[in-house]
């Protein structure tokens, strides 16, 4: 008999991505388990990847929460609730950890549901509305949390690295002749995790000599607007086009390798199993950084990305022979 999950991990998208793994060791112990995933609409793509997702339902909350009362969000809120209610699982997963998600989203799932004790979630009145609570150790990668308190939740062992089980849904489709090329992840929402366009300009000039070509993919407007800066005058550099989240994908899981500022398609380009090296200022990176094979991280040591220079991004691609 299929063993039918819910998952509540909503946002945002590196949190998504480090739940994959959990995943993966649940279906290497029981091949029949399905997942059910409640996500937030805009990460709605990523749980489609993993063969033992069998529905998604998209939540949104972020955007409903500005208009919370309005006639259209009070009928969409009514429709996910319906959804919510429609299966009774034999467990529900808790793996946020937030008042928002275990009261307004795993409380009215029909189901035992399962999430993080009071000294383990990151807002301790969550574990309220869990029938059952699970110590996991916050002095871990949240990858190693998450794949904790699915093994205690479903009541199995896992062993070794997490596998994201995601890869191959991508290698298999990647163009068969396309030349070498590196992706860029220069865009992030916060400031003081930038890199500066003038240290991007200067790697992208010492990589020249080599052939490889740079992509630099971008979402929002001035996203766009800074890539066109960096590639201005360079001839192998490609602004790439708007893409989907999925496309974006796509791209990282052919590229030779990826440099890349503390951002969710950092982890995407971890998920898909592409050597990554990661420039980190105020960010700690054994908590919530790269996990996976050859994720490389460059740690400034005054927890200022714009002290890290490009000779030692490019010292450290010709190091771990990325180029």
């Amino acid at each position: 008999m299929v063993k039918r999950v819910l998952i509540v991990k909503t946002s945002s998208m590196g949190d998504v991505l480090h739940t994959l793994p959990a995943l993966t060791d649940a279906q290497q112990i029981m091949p029949d388990i399905a997942f059910d995933w409640v996500v937030e609409e805009n990460f709605a793509q990523i749980p489609t990847w993993h063969d033992a997702v069998s529905t998604v339902i998209p939540v949104a909350i972020r955007r409903w929460r500005k208009h919370w009362f309005g006639h259209d969000i009070r009928l969409e809120r009514k429709q996910f609730y319906a959804t919510l209610r429609e299966k009774q699982y034999d467990g529900i997963i808790d793996a946020q950890g937030l008042i928002k998600s275990a009261f307004l989203i795993t409380r009215k799932a029909r189901g035992v549901k399962h999430g993080l004790d009071r000294q383990s979630a990151r807002e301790p009145i969550a574990s309220w509305w869990y029938d059952i609570k699970h110590h996991v150790d916050k002095k871990q990668h949240a990858v190693e949390r998450i794949r904790q308190l699915f093994a205690m939740s479903l009541a199995y062992q896992y062993h070794g690295q997490g596998d994201y089980g995601i890869a191959r849904h991508f290698l298999t489709r990647l163009p068969a002749t396309e030349p070498a090329y590196l992706v860029f992840l220069h865009a992030t929402t916060r400031d003081n995790k930038h890199w500066s366009e003038s240290q991007w300009r200067d790697l992208i000039a010492k990589l020249a000599p080599t052939g490889l070509r740079i992509k630099l993919p971008w979402g929002a407007a001035h996203e766009q607007q800074r890539a066109v800066r960096l590639a201005t005058g360079f001839a192998h550099v490609d602004v790439l086009p708007k893409l989907s989240l999925a496309e974006v994908a796509a791209v990282l899981a052919g590229a030779q390798a990826v440099v890349s500022v503390d951002t969710g398609l950092s982890h995407l380009a971890a998920a898909l199993a592409r050597p990554n090296i990661t420039l980190y200022g105020p960010t700690n990176p054994g908590l919530i950084g790269g996990y996976g094979q050859r994720q490389f991280v460059i740690k400034s040591a005054d927890e200022q990305v714009s002290s890290i220079s490009a000779q030692l991004v490019f010292e450290r691609l010709l190091t771990e022979k990325l180029i």
